[in-house]
């Protein structure tokens, strides 16, 4: 079976090249929000499309680059399945007590008011293979990129992870903040009168890392800081005690950690970050140390071959 896969996020195929792609039997597309209904992996209609297309407001980023690759694809290759798989789906039965906001109920029941979860395809992946590899049961994989989140793992079955309704919940990240107070927000809003589009821009775009820094990029951070950079010092400072923090969480949610997984840009190429993050992690008793490549693109062929029922 050869099979082509397409992640939305980074699409820069022109529909020429996709025709030179040669013959596939099966395309298998990242689909960032599959909201409360996609759970699984689903071989896309017209009918899934409608459906993505009524998400693109729990995930405005990501969706739109999500359906504009899909019609690329469908159009170099219109007699083959093409099968979306999803990032929020690995997280999607995460215990109540891990996915409920303290919200009133009528707003619950009304609007799918939940934590999600993000980086789902990495961090099935990432669990599988060090379950592989070790035969642990309680894993907390660390999904470290220009996005970074984590996720608690345990018997193969995500039970919390860091990112929540958007992934603008949790760690600090490459230009998204991470989890602040939402008075904060509620303050620039009201007493600063900042407008709603320039905050959600800020926390997107301007924050995190480039935010504390000035750059996105974390090796260039790590250089800075080796120069004697404040600033850099102080956003690396701020990086690791998050993760530390956000990684006793994922433990505290398992009963503790057989292996802690680092995959992703960050996490397989900044040793430097991996040693920081773990010598204040010894509170945490024995525990293996892996650095696992991210393989979305593997998790999406099992995906394919999971809803053309060929496995």
């Amino acid at each position: 079976m050869k099979l082509s896969v397409l992640d939305g996020d980074e699409l820069v195929w022109s529909g020429a090249e996709l025709d030179e792609a040669g013959d596939v039997d099966a395309v298998g597309h990242r689909i960032v929000h599959g909201g409360t209904e996609f759970v699984d992996p689903v071989v896309i209609d017209a009918d899934v499309v409608r459906r993505l297309e009524a998400l693109t407001d729990l995930a405005p980023l990501h969706q739109p680059k999500s359906l504009e690759a899909l019609k690329l694809a469908e159009a170099a290759f219109p007699d083959v399945p093409h099968v979306a798989c999803f990032d929020t789906a690995f997280h999607a039965n995460l215990p109540a007590a891990a996915s409920t906001y303290a919200l009133p109920r009528e707003w619950r029941m009304r609007w799918p008011l939940r934590r999600f979860g993000f980086h789902g395809l990495s961090h099935a992946y990432a669990s599988r293979r060090a379950a592989e590899l070790t035969g642990a049961r309680r894993i907390v994989t660390c999904h470290l990129g220009a996005g970074a989140s984590l996720a608690a793992v345990l018997d193969g079955v995500s039970v919390d992870t860091t990112m929540g309704f958007t992934p603008l919940e949790g760690l600090v990240m490459a230009t998204r903040s991470g989890s602040v107070d939402p008075g904060l927000i509620f303050w620039l809003e009201e007493h600063m009168g900042m407008p709603p589009a320039e905050l959600a821009s800020t926390l997107e775009h301007r924050s995190g890392l480039a935010g504390l820094a000035g750059t996105s990029d974390m090796k260039a951070v790590l250089e800075a800081e080796a120069r004697g950079d404040e600033d850099a010092a102080l956003a690396v400072a701020v990086y690791l005690h998050r993760l530390r923090g956000e990684i006793a969480r994922m433990a505290a949610a398992l009963g503790g950690v057989d292996v802690l997984v680092f995959t992703g840009g960050v996490g397989e190429r900044s040793e430097a970050i991996r040693t920081r993050a773990c010598a204040g992690l010894g509170f945490l008793g024995d525990m293996r140390v892996l650095v696992v490549e991210a393989r979305e693109d593997l998790e999406i062929a099992r995906g394919v071959r999971s809803a053309l029922a060929l496995e």
